[in-house]
């Protein structure tokens, strides 16, 4: 079978599975998550963990299971307007249970809307504040009248757990390539399902072959954030092993080819992907790493500073229909996600190929080892290195996820933890992030306040 029918058919396989997880309530516990384990485990033979409510993790704790059965609003004539069966993404994620009559201005304070883009459901979530609430198209509520609503949602918050899936190939030797995809976003196709139907497909790929591979490969199918913590925290004694690792989102729309490198900005991977969009003479955009995005930001925190990238295509937050209802089965194709698949496959042949060549060098922009400080300098260290700190049960981090609300104070605050080595400066931190120095101090200020990062005299 020639290259470019084989790319058509994983596009093809990847696409049909998608169809069969599109539909499934997601989040990062409960039934809709292991739902979508319990069929991709139809595909590979995945090993299923379960880590209990109240667990600490680093700074973070598994939180209560949140499941839903239904939800709808009732307008004043009794016709049901919003309704969860219609769209999971029509309930505010981990809403608490609700039922009651309302007038429309109390509604209104629980109700999302993208006002610039009318037309579409937003996805909004608050996983770690008490909270409940409807997301629907901004027409729909400019047409909304006076009187009052019946609300239900009926969900349950409770002691349970968190689900994550693993998938291991054993290679000849031990080092291990790491791809990891999150399981958690509800009916949301290039956001989350691309990197999971991505995943499977190149596990399938790899098991055939595992008898031939020089590395082993570590399949994680996680919530986002949180998954991620919870495997690192509890893995620790596997880590030094992950030698490569990329984070698969955002993998099937129409865009070029992107690639954010890992915090490294040098390493094997990095320069492996590289050349792989190099050698395809097709157009591509290369990003330094920075802190924010999917889970390269745990990966790559100061405690662990792992060699992970994330390839993808239009990158999560630049394409109009990303965490939207949009983001549907008619925005994915099957040749984007087969192309995908190609290209993947072929930075994973060329580390095996290159497997014991490459002396990777640390070679991020920032580190100062050798450079004298000055006497404005402020260098800082971060308390919590393993993974980002809970933020916002310290109350600096917005509640609603996906709000607007004051983000340049947020993105400096995610700089300066991911960057407070002991070693770079504020000053450092200023010119790779091209954030403000006051925003960047006031933020630093915050920090050590809430004892997060501390001050370090040289």
């Amino acid at each position: 079978m020639c290259l470019i029918q084989k790319d058509l058919q994983a596009g093809k396989t990847m696409y049909k599975l998608m169809e069969q997880l599109y539909p499934i309530c997601r989040s990062i516990t409960g039934n809709g998550t292991r739902k979508t384990l319990k069929i991709i485990s139809e595909y590979i033979p995945l090993m299923i963990h379960e880590v209990a409510t109240g667990t600490n993790v680093f700074d973070w704790t598994i939180p209560k299971e949140w499941n839903i059965k239904d939800a709808y609003v009732k307008a004043p004539n009794g016709k049901k307007i919003i309704e969860f069966k219609n769209s999971s993404l029509h309930v505010l994620n981990y809403s608490v249970p609700v039922h009651k009559i309302i007038p429309l201005n109390e509604l209104k304070k629980h109700l999302f809307t993208l006002p610039k883009q009318p037309d579409v459901i937003p996805y909004k979530t608050s996983y770690y504040a008490k909270n409940w609430g409807f997301c629907i198209n901004h027409n729909q509520f400019l047409k909304l009248e006076n009187g009052n609503y019946e609300i239900l949602i009926d969900s349950e918050l409770k002691k349970g757990g968190l689900t994550y899936g693993e998938y291991y190939i054993k290679g000849k030797f031990e080092e291990e390539v790491l791809l990891s995809c999150y399981v958690c976003h509800p009916s949301l196709c290039n956001d989350s399902l691309s990197g999971v139907v991505l995943a499977v497909e190149l596990a399938k790929y790899l098991s055939c072959l595992k008898q031939k591979l020089n590395y082993s490969f570590r399949f994680l199918f996680i919530p986002e954030t949180i998954g991620a913590i919870t495997w690192l925290a509890h893995n620790q004694q596997k880590i030094k092993k992950i030698k490569h690792g990329l984070v698969m989102t955002c993998v099937g729309d129409s865009g070029s080819l992107t690639y954010k490198k890992s915090k490294q900005g040098n390493s094997e991977i990095d320069q492996t992907v590289i050349s792989v969009l190099k050698d395809s003479k097709e157009s591509f955009n290369l990003i330094d790493f920075f802190p924010l995005g999917s889970d390269e930001r745990q990966y790559c925190s100061v405690g662990f500073d792992l060699p992970v990238g994330s390839l993808m295509r239009t990158m999560y937050g630049k394409f109009p229909e990303y965490h939207t209802s949009a983001d549907d089965l008619n925005f994915v194709k099957e040749e984007f996600l087969g192309d995908t698949f190609s290209k993947y496959l072929k930075v994973i042949l060329k580390l095996e190929e290159n497997y014991g060549k490459f002396t990777s060098k640390n070679n991020n922009k920032i580190i100062r080892k050798n450079k004298k400080l000055g006497k404005n300098d402020h260098v800082f260290l971060n308390l919590y290195p393993k993974c980002e700190p809970q933020l916002g049960r310290r109350g600096i981090y917005h509640k609603i996820a996906g709000q607007n609300q004051d983000l340049v104070k947020e993105e400096a605050i995610m700089w300066i933890l991911s960057f407070s080595d002991g070693i770079n400066s504020i000053q450092d931190i200023e010119k790779i992030s091209k954030i403000d120095i006051n925003v960047l101090m006031e933020a630093s200020i915050l920090l050590c306040e809430k004892n997060l990062i501390k001050e370090v005299t040289n």
